[in-house]
């Protein structure tokens, strides 16, 4: 018998069948951490609901009608936008303790390009935009190639941009008014409109945009996966061929450009430029707070930046409910953190389980 003949007749008895894994019955709790596992905007979302519902229940039709709803939209415009790049530097597994400041700097720049150098509003916008994305660079380039740790830098950067921003603006606000006579422009994020009761701003359109098109980024593009890869394992990143530098001074980057954004919004919500507000020191804390209760992975490289923005508004749910309910401010503090630890605990339960 030939070679070939024998060939032939080994294929011929070879097993035909296909590689295959055991399925064993996870059971309804396994079913449960899987489905947790493949969608963590799924924990935010069920809080984010029963929020609602619990608060709807004891307040009534108060906290159920349109202008309760849309109030809510309204007082987390700043914070989501915040959130929403806080939410891409976590992803990298880092952590950015200067958006805040940088939010305020940038309303800062804008207004002083607009009054004091005379420069059309909107090309103080782009001024605005080009200084929170430079500082971005700034932080990228220290933390991807001097490599430093992001919580060092962006603690530093904190620090060096509210002394700046108080250097800069020489400690003046620009009132409501003067921006409304003579540089509306400004203002274009607080353009408000009504429908059917409910009220809305063009900073609330703003941000859910950006959530949109950083969750389609972040899910269907080579870019977003570079993201997660180098947030979930610089090092085996780098093996695969993703530029990890790279990858890390873009996602710094677009954050500083979304801080400047975040100041825009800060203008059009409250009308004037103020080196003062209070975002530029409770801001960072904030947006950390929607990233972890939304779900995003402090160790890097798991999450959804929809998961933030529900965090985002479940911090807005719960401040609202407890205010209409004439409860003690104080409450709000403690049941975030409930919160916080929350999430927290069910992020490690998840990765332990799956683990």
């Amino acid at each position: 018998m030939s070679n070939a003949d024998n060939y032939e007749s080994v294929i011929q008895e070879a097993n035909t069948d296909v590689a295959s894994f055991d399925e064993h019955n996870k059971g309804l709790v396994g079913r449960f951490h899987h489905l947790l596992h493949t969608t963590p905007a799924l924990v935010p979302l069920i809080v984010l609901v029963a929020a609602i519902i619990v608060f709807g229940l004891v307040l009534g039709s108060k906290f159920f009608s349109p202008f309760a709803m849309t109030l809510i939209l309204q007082q987390v415009q700043i914070v989501g936008v915040l959130a929403a790049a806080q939410t891409l530097i976590i992803l990298t597994a880092g952590i950015d303790l200067s958006v805040g400041a940088i939010a305020v700097l940038c309303t800062v720049v804008m207004g002083k390009f607009s009054f004091d150098y005379g420069l059309p509003p909107f090309f103080a916008v782009l001024g605005g935009l080009a200084v929170g994305t430079g500082i971005g660079a700034a932080n990228g380039w220290l933390v991807s190639r001097v490599k430093l740790p992001p919580f060092i830098v962006t603690l530093g950067m904190w620090q060096i941009v509210l002394a700046a921003n108080y250097l800069y603006s020489a400690n003046e606000t620009i009132r409501s008014q003067d921006i409304e006579a003579e540089a509306p422009f400004l203002q274009f994020l607080g353009t408000t409109f009504s429908v059917g009761g409910a009220r809305f701003t063009l900073g609330v359109f703003l941000m859910i945009a950006l959530v949109a098109i950083l969750a389609y980024a972040l899910r269907s593009t080579a870019w977003g996966r570079h993201v997660y890869a180098v947030g979930d394992d610089p090092e085996a990143a780098e093996l695969a061929g993703v530029d990890v530098h790279k990858t890390l001074m873009s996602v710094y980057m677009v954050v500083g450009f979304i801080c400047a954004l975040a100041g825009w919004v800060m203008i059009g919500r409250f009308g004037s430029v103020s080196p003062s507000a209070t975002t530029g020191v409770i801001g960072n804390i904030q947006s950390i707070t929607a990233v972890v209760i939304g779900g995003i992975s402090l160790f890097g490289g798991r999450g959804s930046i929809v998961g933030a923005f529900f965090g985002a508004l479940i911090v807005g749910v719960f401040e609202l409910g407890l205010r209409m309910g004439g409860a003690n401010p104080q409450w709000t503090f403690l049941l975030i953190g409930a919160l916080i630890i929350g999430a927290v605990a069910v992020d490690q339960w998840i990765r332990k389980v799956s683990a």
